[in-house]
C-alpha cells in the first residue's frame, strides 16, 4: 500500500512540474502570437492620432449662461471663449449656485448661435441630459464633452452655445421623503 501511494505522489509531483513548466512557456508563446497578428501592439497604438481633426481652421467657441427670471440660480461658464479645430475633442466647465434657502431641481435648455451649428454640435457628456438637483447654497461645476464635427460649413467661423436653466417641476427627495416643487 505505501509503494502505491508513492507512485501516486510521483506522478501527482510530476504533473505539477509539467503544469508549472506549461504555464511558464505560455508567456513567449502568447508574446510571439501577439506579435506576428499584431494584437495588443501598445507602442503602436499610442502613435495612433485623431485623423478627424480638421487643423486646416480654427472655430470661435462662445459659452452663454442664463436662467429664468424666477429661477434663483447663479449660473456662468467658467470661460467664456476658446478656440478649437473641428474635430477636437473638447470639455469646458459651467458654474451654478443655488442661491435659495431650499432645495430645488433645475433643467438646462441648450441653444446655438448660428442655429445650422446645432447639427454639427455633438455632446458626449452634459450636464444638460438630466435634471439637476442642488441643495439651499450648494455650488457645482458642471462639465460638457463635445466635438465640432468637421462637416460643419466651412462659413462658419464663430458658435454660441448658451444654456437656460428653468426650475423643473421634479420631485426633490429630501430627508427619504419626496416634495413635490412649486413651479414658479
Amino acid at each position: 500500500m505505501l509503494k502505491g501511494n508513492a507512485i501516486t505522489l510521483r506522478k501527482l509531483i510530476v504533473v505539477t512540474i509539467g503544469m508549472f513548466g506549461f504555464g511558464f512557456a505560455l508567456v513567449p508563446f502568447y508574446y510571439k502570437i501577439c506579435e506576428v497578428t499584431g494584437i495588443n501592439s501598445g507602442a503602436e497604438q499610442a502613435l495612433v492620432k485623431n485623423t478627424q481633426i480638421d487643423t486646416s481652421r480654427w472655430i470661435t467657441l462662445e459659452f452663454d449662461a442664463n436662467t429664468n427670471e424666477a429661477m434663483p440660480w447663479q449660473f456662468k461658464p467658467a470661460q467664456r471663449m476658446l478656440k478649437v479645430h473641428p474635430g477636437q475633442l473638447v470639455q469646458v466647465e459651467y458654474e451654478v449656485v443655488n442661491t435659495s434657502d431650499r432645495a430645488m431641481v433645475g433643467q438646462a435648455v441648450p441653444s446655438y448661435g448660428p442655429r445650422r451649428a446645432a447639427a454639427f454640435f455633438k455632446k458626449i457628456e452634459c450636464f444638460c441630459f438630466t435634471p439637476q438637483t442642488l441643495a439651499a447654497g450648494e455650488s457645482r461645476r458642471m462639465p460638457v464633452l463635445f466635438v465640432l464635427d468637421p462637416a460643419m460649413d466651412r462659413d462658419v467661423h464663430t458658435v454660441t452655445l448658451s444654456y437656460t436653466f428653468f426650475e423643473s417641476e421634479q420631485k426633490v427627495k429630501t430627508s427619504g421623503v419626496q416634495s413635490a416643487l412649486p413651479n414658479g
